[in-house]
């Protein structure tokens, strides 16, 4: 038999393709750079936001595009082409561009001697090359329509997480973050190997939709789901790592702290983005005729994760500490749209689907300005017990009076805060309001009051911050303004633009509502 003869190439479009293209050729440009000398400093970050900027612009084009377009699969139905994941892609795509902005800043050198000795780590080439390579998995995750593919695209994220975890060397507590996300990883890496094993060999299939129509099908009586109802809860697992779901959440306040602080920014929003948009499109696209199954489970972890993150972030007394348990309750909203998606037949599930895109789109401006403001307070306040080593100071205390020498920076960061308090007149408003409506509409009456309490606990952890920031006169020792001087343009820019967005789509949310209208088509 002539193999070569009747092997029929796949169809490639490669202009619905050119926003993976945009980022692989970025991280090709700095693997380049690589055989020549140092670039002059700045230049390896601006090589990064501009790759990932390209793909953003190229991922808005399709986006828009796809208004007159059915949505379908790409490269042999590997890939879904549709609005859900071009808009979980381009938020990918700020990510990137932020996170090269405050990075070059952290390594700048301008701020303290801390930052100075940093700048050969922090401005390297590999940092950005990582920031690029975790994009693409990214991409890919938010976009498979298979299992492998999806797998191929969780492994090339978390590898490049774990190394820029711990890529400040002259920290332990850095080293010790990406140790200890890598060993916890590769264990969530092997239960989502095995959940796929599992489902496989039910079903024979890797594709989602061949999952779907297989089980569609099937009508097994008496039941008989074992083997597939353990993949599912394999798949689950795995999942529920990635995202930080109690009780699968215990690496995020360790790592969270430890991490770099604009890799932690990173991690909380690009990570986030990633883990929770692939798992929505799993269980709605692959396990529609199972959600009796896996609603209930998702129903449990959801209340978990909200009281538990809610609960233990107002206890912590360093602010990236209460930002990672934030981060758990966030993901926690999130997974009371997957809960309200998994009402299958009724008429509002699809609200579900778009309002937990929508909230997880939201939360990572929300994370990555959050993170920038803090980075610039620990560049600011270098800790007094190790000033040599690298430490930075994100206590409580070191926010203590930051609004008497820069009111615009602190209130930059009030306004995020009350955002991810849900206060109206903010992204974050319109972001918690979509997924509780979601929730009352499947009648998850439970899941939403859980969800309202939770918001309300949850409010005395920014409400501390903003307390610190606004009434407590700062700490004696080791303490420098923060003035819009030694602020720099990156930092503001960040800050800036992570702010109006905020506001932007709070005060004037119709377009993005509108938008969400057209989420819950997926591409099967």
């Amino acid at each position: 038999m002539d193999l070569a003869g009747s092997f029929v190439p796949p169809t490639i479009e490669w202009f619905a393709l050119s926003p993976y293209i945009a980022l692989v050729a970025g991280v090709l440009v700095l693997l380049l750079g690589s055989l020549t000398p140092q670039w002059p400093h700045g230049w390896y970050g601006l090589v990064s936001a501009t790759s990932a900027g390209s793909a953003g612009v190229l991922a808005i084009l399709q986006f828009a595009n796809l208004a007159d377009e059915t949505p379908r699969t790409l490269v042999r139905g590997t890939l879904a082409h549709d609005r859900f994941g071009l808009l979980a892609f381009i938020a990918i795509c700020i990510a990137v561009v932020f996170t090269s902005m405050t990075t070059v800043d952290a390594a700048s050198g301008r701020v303290s001697a801390t930052s100075t000795s940093s700048r050969n780590q922090s401005d390297s080439l590999e940092h950005y090359a990582l920031l690029l390579t975790a994009a693409l998995g990214a991409a890919i995750m938010v976009t498979a329509n298979d299992l492998v593919v999806s797998f191929l695209g969780i492994e090339t994220l978390s590898l490049s997480l774990y190394v820029l975890a711990a890529s400040d060397r002259r920290r332990t507590a850095s080293q010790e973050a990406g140790l200890k996300y890598f060993i916890l990883g590769g264990f969530a890496s092997a239960f989502l190997l095995y959940g796929i094993a599992l489902v496989y060999g039910t079903t024979g299939q890797t594709s989602m939709t061949g999952i779907a129509n297989i089980l569609a099908s099937e009508v097994s009586v008496p039941r008989n789901d074992a083997m597939l109802l353990a993949g599912v809860a394999l798949l689950l697992v795995g999942f529920g790592f990635k995202v930080s779901l109690v009780p699968f959440h215990s690496w995020t306040p360790d790592v969270y702290q430890g991490s770099p602080t604009h890799v932690t920014g990173f991690m909380a929003s690009l990570g986030k983005v990633a883990a929770v948009v692939a798992l929505v499109r799993l269980f709605v696209v692959a396990f529609p005729t199972r959600a009796d199954d896996w609603r209930p489970v998702v129903f449990g972890l959801a209340v978990l994760t909200l009281v538990v993150g809610s609960v233990l972030a107002i206890v912590q007394s360093d602010v990236k500490r209460m930002l990672a348990y934030s981060s758990i309750s966030h993901a926690g909203f999130m997974l009371v749209g997957l809960e309200a998606a998994g009402h299958v037949g009724s008429s509002s599930a699809d609200n579900g689907v778009s309002s937990a895109l929508v909230y997880v789109v939201l939360y990572s401006v929300l994370a990555l300005g959050s993170f920038a403001a803090v980075s610039v307070v620990s560049q600011k306040n270098p800790s007094v017990s190790a000033p040599n080593n690298g430490e930075s100071s994100t206590s409580l205390d070191s926010f203590n009076g930051v609004a008497k020498t820069n009111p615009v920076f602190a209130l930059g960061f009030t306004v995020l805060l009350l955002a991810q308090a849900g206060v109206p007149l903010t992204s974050g408003f319109v972001a918690k309001f979509g997924v509780i409506r979601a929730a009352v509409s499947t009648e998850s009456y439970v899941l939403a009051v859980v969800a309202m309490v939770s918001a309300v606990i949850a409010a005395y952890l920014y409400l501390r911050i903003m307390v610190s920031m606004w009434l407590s006169e700062p700490t004696a020792g080791g303490t420098l303004p923060i003035t819009p001087r030694v602020m720099s343009v990156s930092s503001r820019v960040t800050l800036g633009l992570a702010v109006t967005l905020t506001l932007v789509l709070g005060i004037l949310p119709t377009w993005l509502l509108d938008v969400s209208d057209s989420l819950t088509s997926l591409a099967r």
